[in-house]
């Protein structure tokens, strides 16, 4: 029988003070392990008269021997304790329902359960009398006798009562009037010094059966933080539906997160505030580390989580980065432990602090470019000697633990210290893929950057920039060029006629900056088009690529055009103008496909919804696995990633102007109502609104792997979300008299997004229809873009002559020397290498690709992720089971194509076949789709 622990509300009007010895864990002491005896009184209650003093009745308590704990086999389970309640419960017909609450809460590292400071003794102390956590029931009703007033909140503590290696349960008692009302939320006090994460709480006893709160949060400790901590039931509710005993406390919680926008944040605190890209610099160490910031009239930009931290002296425009201090992110959005084991900011750091340095040590010249080929693919068989690390950072301790599959120890010799890369899976096929035109532009619809090519629609090519500052408009690429290009076949005002001639267009983009990027040290640009014809049997094939330089340093405006060629000089320069063109698509797939479209554009809609809809809210609990992680992720890249100097300034093409030109790209380009598919398809001209075709849409290119397979997921989550948002909202009304929907959309557009809040294009939202738009196009970005542009990190630019980051020298035909001129003829191999990334360059890269492109054992995949309230919900739980089976259909399928396509392709040479879904599940397990949040 399980016997109450705790004072009930009928003792708290003795004069009698009550103590409860629960079974104890003191300095983590053991009990008799495998049986359900307790050495110690930790089932007996303590009673003193309130007027004896503490230390008199301290030195009654009996304390456990050394290895006293509760064994976990004592723990009862949710039948069992049901069961027992049920029959032990004596007050019931007196009014009252006996009420346990089992209270879950997870070990972790951070916890208090890990702390070894003289605060672990004493909260030690308070596990021992029973005090480790404070409970409050809430009713979900009013007084209806006392003139609508909340009824007041029944307390009670918490003891440890058991538990296993993973988490610990405490339990509480209660007495439960009958006319309480349903519970509806739980206060919650830490009543230890450091924080800890509850899971879940369980409410066992009533006659409709168990209460279930699914908390997963951290909850901070009372001494940081008096305010207690408001968990509510797993059910829905709209605004208008809240329960009245509620309707306070939704709004107070709301209140709690939304904060008061000042002072600086703390790491457990949950936050939720905006703030412009002030601290990508780093003024007060270096004024050569200083950068703008984006965000506001001059340089648009998406906000980012506010910090508070105090500004730089150097810059007072500019935020101090906390001295390498790890960013604040609300406590709830950090990783897992999981998650930190897999991908954490030390990985990154590791790269930067640890293995840079170590490869410098090796790379005496940073500027030291590969002289053969056969040096490069010596990194996937031979690898690099480092030079001998700390303990805790070689291969066997904390850098080999981050980076398992770069960091190899070669037992069988001397070579201990070795950083040694995985070969990709494109160069396994075919060590000369990226040698390929073929491969060149099937990569545009079916590589790591399917999201740039676009059709072309007017003829010449025109620029749109100034020709006082850029020179002449006009294209160099010419119809008679084409028109050879396509050998006949037809004419280029045909081709366009016919929708055959597509572009990849970084010329306006990339011309501005052109003269700015060439004074840094190792680093040129142009800005480029590249065409491409589609042939009859449906595949691309490249026709040009031209490159442009403005009027600088007192010269004319440069333009070249290139053309695949056989001939002995002309052949070497279409390579190199590749190399060009691919430098371009990989800091534009990086800077705006990836970070701006996906993490920083997604940002707003993160703390939008924490600070406007409730936890209770169905349209919370539908996005909310969707924006797991986004948070920290997006730190991370403010520490080590877009930051002055960090790996996109010192490896890609735009150097220092990165950023500036995702500012720029947003302000021009980024519009919420082109980023669904089927909008971002149309824009780009790869598909036509066609009813009579699947999904609505004729696709230009009918081989275009992201197009294709990403259609079919976008009609998946449509169908979901459909099904999902036609339930809680009827018809249109409910939608406009929804307070904090409302001010959730209005939030986005005019503070999350606040420089483009007067843009005509944002949508309404007054309809069912206008919110299943808004939340399809959403979780798409967050879920079916981003695994597009973010998984084949490795596969593709493992291998760096297909993916170079940066281009180091100029076009040999730019006003070349007679020198220059020479060398390149004498040696044309060699400029090729030259304008590829320097050795240290390429080796930092590739390394941070490599941990880029990890995701972690525990992400959430969408159809995976099935929020408690749902399961609760019928018709929510029905909708969500087709929709995962919708998405095995759909896994399932694109297996089956993928195999198809490696079969029709002679050797699998050449060809990588383009997975949307894949790569991201393991063999054998389907049904689990693509991760629904971001991971960078």
């Amino acid at each position: 029988m399980i016997k109450p622990h705790l004072l009930h509300q009928s003792y708290q009007k003795t004069n009698h003070t009550f103590f409860s010895l629960h079974r104890p864990y003191f300095h983590g002491g053991r009990g008799d392990i495998g049986t359900n005896k307790i050495r110690t009184l930790s089932t007996l209650p303590l009673l003193w008269p309130a007027h004896v003093k503490k230390r008199e009745r301290l030195k009654h308590l009996v304390l456990p021997p050394p290895l006293a704990q509760a064994s976990p086999s004592s723990s009862a389970t949710t039948k069992d304790i049901d069961h027992v309640i049920d029959d032990t419960n004596e007050n019931k017909d007196n009014g009252v329902v006996n009420v346990k609450a089992v209270v879950k809460v997870k070990l972790t590292k951070a916890g208090f359960f890990s702390s070894l400071s003289l605060d672990r003794g004493i909260d030690d102390l308070t596990d021992l009398l029973g005090k480790s956590i404070l409970l409050e029931l809430v009713s979900s009703h009013l007084h209806d006798s006392e003139g609508g007033m909340e009824k007041e909140t029944i307390k009670a503590y918490a003891h440890k009562a058991g538990g296993d290696e993973k988490s610990v349960m405490y339990e509480s008692n209660f007495e439960v009037a009958n006319d309480f009302g349903e519970i509806g939320a739980v206060l919650v006090e830490n009543e230890h010094h450091t924080e800890m994460f509850l899971e879940t709480i369980t409410l066992h006893g009533f006659p409709e059966g168990p209460v279930h709160f699914d908390c997963a949060s951290w909850v901070h400790s009372k001494f940081d933080n008096t305010t207690k901590r408001i968990f509510f039931t797993n059910k829905c509710y709209l605004p208008s539906e809240t329960p009245s005993g509620l309707r306070r406390l939704r709004g107070e919680e709301l209140s709690n997160l939304r904060g008061n926008g000042e002072g600086t944040r703390k790491s457990f605190e949950r936050v939720y505030d905006y703030d412009i890209y002030n601290d990508i610099g780093d003024p007060d160490k270096s004024l050569d580390l200083q950068r703008p910031p984006l965000g506001g009239k001059e340089r648009p930009y998406p906000r980012r989580c506010r910090t508070g931290r105090p500004h730089c002296e150097a810059d007072r425009w500019s935020e101090n980065r906390n001295n390498g201090k790890k960013f604040y992110v609300p406590r709830d959005e950090c990783f897992s432990e999981v998650k930190e084991l897999t991908f954490s900011t030390k990985a990154l750091h590791a790269v930067l602090l640890i293995l840079v340095p170590s490869l410098g040590r090796i790379i005496k010249d940073k500027d030291l470019e590969f002289p053969f080929f056969h040096d490069i693919d010596s990194l996937f068989s031979v690898g690099l000697d480092l030079a001998p690390q700390p303990d805790d950072a070689t291969e066997h301790g904390f850098l080999g633990a981050i980076m398992p599959r770069l960091v190899k120890s070669i037992a069988a010799g001397d070579r201990q210290h070795v950083l040694r890369f995985e070969t990709p899976e494109t160069m396994n096929r075919d060590r000369f893929f990226w040698f390929r035109d073929e491969e060149f532009a099937r990569q545009t619809v079916a590589g790591l950057n399917p999201l740039s090519i676009s059709l072309v629609k007017e003829w010449p090519l025109r620029s749109n920039l100034d020709p006082g500052k850029y020179g002449p408009q006009e294209s160099a690429i010419t119809s008679e060029i084409i028109n050879k290009e396509i050998g006949g076949i037809l004419t280029v005002e045909k081709a366009i006629e016919e929708k055959k001639l597509f572009i990849l267009d970084y010329h306006d983009i990339l011309l501005p900056y052109v003269s700015k990027v060439r004074k840094l040290k190792g680093k040129t640009l142009y800005g480029s088009r590249t065409l491409f014809f589609l042939t009859p049997e449906g595949t691309l094939r490249p026709l040009a690529i031209e490159l442009t330089r403005p009027p600088m340093d007192g010269k004319k405006q440069w333009k070249q055009v290139f053309t695949p060629s056989w001939h002995s000089t002309s052949v070497w320069l279409w390579r190199i103008a590749k190399a060009h063109v691919l430098a371009h698509d990989s800091g534009y797939h990086q800077l705006i496909n990836h970070w701006l479209r996906t993490h920083c554009v997604t940002e707003p809609y993160v703390i939008a919804t924490n600070r406007q809809l409730s936890i209770m809210h169905p349209i919370y609990k539908l996005l909310h696995p969707h924006f797991r992680y986004t948070l920290e992720i997006n730190a991370l890249a403010r520490e080590a990633l877009i930051n002055a100097d960090g790996t996109i300034e010192s490896s890609f093409a735009p150097g220092k102007y990165a950023m500036e030109i995702s500012s720029a790209v947003y302000h021009h380009d980024w519009r919420f109502d082109m980023e669904s598919l089927p909008a971002d398809l149309i824009r780009r001209g790869i598909a036509i609104k066609d009813p009579f075709e699947p999904h609505g849409l004729r696709l230009t290119i009918k081989d275009y792997p992201f197009a294709n397979d990403g259609l079919l997921l976008w009609d998946i989550i449509k169908l979901w979300v459909t099904d999902y948002v036609n339930h809680y909202y009827p018809n249109s009304s409910v939608v406009e008299h929804d307070e904090e929907l409302q001010a959730w959309w209005k939030e986005i557009r005019t503070v999350g997004h606040g420089d483009k809040k007067d843009e005509p294009w944002w949508p309404i939202l007054n309809t069912p229809k206008d919110l299943i738009g808004i939340l399809s196009t959403i979780i798409w970005v967050t879920s079916g873009h981003h695994a597009a542009v973010n998984f084949g990190q490795y596969t593709y630019g493992g291998y760096f002559p297909n993916r170079p980051t940066i281009a180091r020298t100029k076009m040999p035909s730019e006003d070349p020397s007679e020198e220059e001129w020479k060398e390149f003829l004498k040696k044309p191999e060699r400029a090729l290498l030259k304008c590829f990334p320097s050795q240290l360059q390429a080796t930092r890269v590739m390394a941070v690709l490599d941990i880029l492109s990890t995701h972690s054992p525990d992400e959430e995949y969408i159809g995976e992720k099935m929020e408690p309230s749902w399961g609760e919900d019928p018709v929510i739980r029905d909708a969500f089971e087709r929709f995962k089976a919708r998405l095995k259909k759909l896994e399932v399928l694109i297996d089956e194509r993928n195999e198809n396509t490696k079969l029709k392709n002679r050797n699998g040479a050449g060809i990588v076949p383009y997975e949307l879904l894949k790569p991201f599940s393991k063999p054998g397990v389907t049904g689990k789709g693509v991760p629904c949040s971001i991971s960078i």
